[in-house]
């Protein structure tokens, strides 16, 4: 038995989020119909994080176990084959060693963080041409108010106000590592890198700040949020159109051949 671990980018406009469902539209249900057309056998999936309805991916990690042996190249340009023109592998590799041992690559557990985008298209009107792509505020944003409102976050906290009711989290606390936030002309874009998220966590913060950058909230209002563990003192949750999972962090020892440049211009 051998694992093998995937890079999958995908558009999430038309899909109903990542992880399988009754309805078998989702990016995992194409991804598994894909690799059993090609492998000619069953093969289930684990990902490194779960996206929602309308998220898309920039690089999701995947594995899988097989006995079969192809050539990493195979399992991309094979299985792109059956994916639909919304979903694509990107790369593959074959790790060495026994799946069965606790201390082997596994694309969830082995992930030591995970860097999300939001883009946010920042006019007095909408534009069609980033319909699914980008969030929209028409109101300006001061991009240094909500800088100041970061520091607060960042650290060992538990996000209890930015987590949705339907959180399966075993706990609210998480390791921010970074939050970014720049203005490209019209886009304003948050990076977001924490050890792990909680059920759209990142949807709720980039609301709460959307608030300070309007002048609805200072930005001192963020820090005495995550103090009050409420999640409806917080913000409304941020429409899924401009979410990106953008990276997944791992121990340079598995060599993975994660990819160095962003697919999209204003990252």
């Amino acid at each position: 038995m051998k694992r093998i671990a995937i890079g999958v980018q995908y558009d999430g406009t038309a899909w109903n989020g990542y992880q399988k469902q009754a309805d078998g539209h989702t990016v995992q249900d194409k991804l598994e119909q894909a690799l059993e057309k090609f492998a000619r056998v069953p093969l289930a999936t684990t990902c490194a994080g779960r996206t929602d309805t309308g998220v898309h991916a920039l690089e999701q990690v995947v594995h899988f176990d097989t006995e079969l042996v192809r050539d990493t190249h195979s399992w991309v340009r094979g299985v792109n084959a059956f994916l639909p023109p919304s979903i694509a592998v990107r790369w593959a590799k074959q790790l060495d060693g026994d799946p069965s041992v606790n201390d082997f690559f596994h694309a969830r557990f082995s992930a030591r963080a995970r860097t999300y985008h939001y883009v946010l298209y920042n006019n007095p009107t909408r534009s069609p041409l980033l319909e699914g792509r980008a969030g929209f505020c028409f109101r300006q944003l001061d991009v240094a108010l909500m800088q100041q409102a970061i520091p607060p976050l960042l650290g060992w906290h538990d996000f209890t106000a930015f987590r949705a009711a339907q959180c399966q989290a075993k706990s609210p606390v998480k390791l921010m590592h970074d939050i970014q936030i720049k203005r490209h002309g019209e886009l304003v874009v948050f990076t977001i890198t924490a050890n792990a998220f909680l059920h759209h966590m990142v949807r709720n913060l980039v609301g709460s700040l959307v608030y300070i950058g309007t002048g609805r909230e200072r930005p001192e209002w963020l820090g005495q949020l995550l103090e009050t563990k409420d999640r409806h003192a917080a913000a409304p949750t941020f429409m899924p159109d401009g979410l990106y999972l953008a990276k997944i962090d791992y121990d340079p020892k598995w060599d993975l051949p994660l990819e160095t440049t962003s697919a999209l211009p204003w990252f």
